[in-house]
């Protein structure tokens, strides 16, 4: 879990990005992506294929963006 993608917004924080299933209401499982402050399990090594990474521009999370 050491090598999971790191990500430093403008204000100088580091978050770390992660994958998860999670089973929508109609039953489809669905695989999500979300930024964190530490590493945790499902941790990625690197940002998917078809995403790029952006700043949100109020708070300065990072969210992944269809490319």
């Amino acid at each position: 879990m050491a090598n999971a993608f790191s990500y430093t917004n403008g204000k100088g924080q580091t978050y770390y990005l992660h994958t998860r299933e999670v089973t929508l209401k109609n039953g489809r499982v669905q695989r999500i992506y979300f930024f964190a402050r530490d590493v945790r399990a499902g941790s990625l090594e690197a940002v998917p294929a078809g995403y790029m990474v952006v700043e949100t521009k109020r708070t300065g999370m990072p969210v992944l963006k269809k490319a």
